[in-house]
């Protein structure tokens, strides 16, 4: 089984409301699609973060994939190991797509669901996090806020999730809000490293009052996430600050987190989110999953991730409910706020060419969603 052929689509598939976090409001999702060809006829496919800067990249790196097994991605990925240093996120990114599925066509080759190959059936449902964003507006956003949280709940979701601001206090109010109606929930906020180090520890009190899962990301570098960790009293979760396995030694000398976001298409493939979490396993750090506006393949992916990871152990991150529509041939249904591990070969999913053609003739028309 040689690789001897791609594909590459950019597709944008729009929200059915708006994003909003504490830098910008998003209407839909920017993903490159990516579809390799064997010589013996199997397919397998990967979708990945961004758009044209991710593609143009994923088909330079092809040449590197080009005559070779896809049972050779950490050879290859120590060949391309120079990749995220010269492009940062966009190297993970196609690195990532291309690595996914290469997974792909391994499982399917082996007539097997992904998880099976990466040590999986732990759980054959993985729970999601709700995510509760102010409304678009401007309106009563408190009133907005609670009413989203109660009818999240009510369709089944265990974990919320709001997306913070620039100001601690709103965003303590908010989660306030949503405390007295939902004593019980599993209850995050994100300000995506917005809150000023001097403001949030005047609001110690409050936070460590709302009992939070964890607090994500309140401030932007590891050097105040430690003084924030050191004064208040509340697990500290980052996607911002700990992102390559550079960050992890500071992370520890500095005792700035408690949780780590790993992420499939930030980190460079399903391989590299596996060796953090053997890393979280060491520190005794928590983990879950980040989400970047996955659609279908890559969510298909995340749920096998989680389903052969121990490590992760809370709702994973998605925004999966938002889509009206997906790439998918058939769009994977939530029930009572969770997501069943795909249990065909390989990933489990594929994607519609009509579909693709559709997105991607929406992408040639708006560009780039993502900053």
């Amino acid at each position: 089984m040689i690789i001897d052929g791609i594909d590459v689509w950019v597709v944008n598939v729009p929200y059915r409301s708006a994003f909003v976090s504490s830098f910008e409001v998003r209407r839909g999702t920017t993903r490159t699609v990516v579809r390799l060809r064997t010589d013996d006829g199997l397919v397998g496919w990967g979708e990945t973060m961004h758009g044209d800067p991710v593609t143009a990249l994923t088909t330079k790196l092809f040449a590197t994939y080009r005559g070779r097994s896809p049972y050779d991605v950490e050879a290859v990925a120590r060949e391309l190991s120079m990749v995220p240093f010269f492009y940062g996120y966009l190297g993970y990114a196609a690195m990532a797509g291309l690595e996914m599925a290469c997974h792909d066509l391994m499982a399917r080759a082996a007539g097997q669901p992904l998880h099976r190959i990466i040590g999986g059936g732990l759980t054959t449902r993985v729970p999601l996090t709700y995510v509760v964003t102010p409304p678009e507006d401007g309106g009563d956003a408190a009133e907005a806020i609670v009413a989203d949280a109660l009818e999240a709940v009510g369709r089944g979701y265990k974990a919320l999730k709001l997306k913070g601001s620039h100001d601690p206090a709103v965003d303590l109010g908010h989660l306030e809000a949503i405390r007295e109606r939902l004593p019980d929930v599993a209850l995050r906020v994100d300000p995506n490293g917005h809150w000023p180090l001097a403001r949030t520890l005047e609001n110690a009190r409050r936070i460590e009052e709302l009992r939070l899962e964890y607090l994500e990301d309140p401030c932007g570098d590891l050097a105040t996430m430690a003084q924030v960790r050191k004064r208040v009293r509340v697990p500290l979760c980052t996607n911002m600050c700990v992102v390559r396995f550079e960050d992890v030694v500071p992370a520890i000398e500095l005792g700035a987190v408690d949780v780590v976001h790993g992420d499939v298409f930030k980190w460079g493939g399903i391989a590299p989110t596996r060796r953090l979490a053997g890393i979280c396993a060491t520190t005794g750090w928590g983990m879950n999953l980040h989400s970047g506006g996955e659609l279908g393949a890559a969510t298909a992916a995340h749920l096998h991730v989680a389903a052969a990871t121990p490590q992760i152990s809370y709702p994973i991150d998605t925004v999966y409910y938002l889509f009206g529509d997906d790439i998918l041939d058939e769009p994977l249904p939530i029930v009572d706020g969770s997501l069943a591990v795909p249990d065909g070969p390989g990933l489990g999913v594929r994607p519609s060419l009509d579909k693709l053609e559709h997105y991607a003739g929406l992408h040639a028309e708006q560009g780039d969603l993502l900053m």
